[in-house]
């Protein structure tokens, strides 16, 4: 059996890591995939890639014929305020790109379909918001990316009706490790920058909206649930929450940072302040459904991701 995996970016590849490992062959889908970095994320250069845009349907029917896909991780998109940024495109790239997934998947008869959406899918609006948020709460929370997100589960949620294929959805919260960040993650890319500006002995450079309160997960965590998501027998539910459970504030991630870097120093960019998440994401349902449950603490992870950049260097 081979996987199908659109998107070549730091949540792809922690999946690919965990397929490769159970000797799952995989295949990138990436309009513009670095071998590089995919090599040094797998720890091999063996693994097929194809140039391609979700938005061309005709390439992805090819690709998943041509290597005889029968599972498909969607992971390719546009995330954050970068979706603000490029609205147009980035709805065409989220909405479009999940629709021409999802009759790729039909036409070519693949089994299943695993979606990567977000925590950010749920409408925080609203009065009534939880503080730890279950699967079924209210979806869109009314700009362009949760909406996009929320879009595109009602979609999948429609095809699996109507055709029949297997699907299973993660709801990460906000993901970091040892990528490239250029579909938009700020959160990511923040904890990235620390990281790296730590090892190399410089001034990290924090935008200002991004000193608030988050709930983080390690890229090798969401790789082990997006596996348990393509693997187990299809639950009686299609989505599902992916994160640690713990809010952090900015003061408690650089400490943990400086655990591993005691010198590092930050500056705060110019720009509007970020707003504090005060909902955690409860994990019950993936630990009953998808035996999964995050194995990495905040300081584990950091202590995996300074090795990971000593050993191979950062992305």
């Amino acid at each position: 059996m081979t996987t199908l995996i659109t998107g070549a970016g730091l949540i792809g590849t922690a999946f690919g890591q965990c397929a490769l490992a159970r000797n799952e062959p995989v295949v990138f889908f990436d309009p513009e995939p670095r071998a590089d970095f995919i090599a040094k994320r797998l720890g091999t250069g063996d693994a097929p890639q194809v140039r391609g845009d979700v938005r061309d349907l005709p390439k992805l029917i090819e690709t998943i014929g041509e290597h005889g896909c029968e599972t498909v991780v969607h992971s390719a998109g546009i995330i954050g305020g970068k979706v603000d940024a490029m609205m147009y495109s980035a709805l065409q790239i989220n909405i479009q790109g999940t629709m021409n997934v999802a009759e790729a998947v039909r036409l070519t008869g693949a089994k299943r379909l695993v979606h990567v959406s977000t925590f950010g899918v749920y409408d925080m609006r609203r009065a009534d918001v939880p503080k730890v948020m279950g699967e079924d709460f209210h979806r869109g929370h009314g700009r362009a990316y949760g909406n996009s997100k929320a879009c595109k589960e009602l979609i999948l949620e429609a095809y699996r009706a109507r055709y029949g294929f297997e699907l299973v959805g993660v709801r990460p919260a906000n993901v970091f490790g040892n990528g490239h960040f250029w579909s938009g993650s700020g959160g990511g890319s923040k904890v990235h920058e620390l990281m790296v500006a730590g090892a190399e002995g410089r001034v990290a450079k924090i935008p200002a909206n991004q000193l608030m309160a988050n709930e983080y997960i390690y890229s090798k965590d969401i790789g082990a649930i997006l596996d348990a998501a393509a693997t187990v027998p299809q639950p009686d539910r299609q989505f599902f929450n992916a994160g640690s459970g713990v809010l952090t504030t900015f003061e408690e991630l650089l400490a943990a940072v400086r655990r591993i870097h005691p010198n590092l120093e930050y500056e705060v960019l110019e720009g509007r302040p970020g707003h504090d998440r005060d909902t955690v994401l409860d994990l019950s349902e993936s630990k009953a459904k998808l035996g999964w449950q995050p194995k990495y603490s905040l300081d584990a992870a950091l202590a995996d991701y300074a090795e990971e950049i000593a050993a191979v260097g950062a992305f």
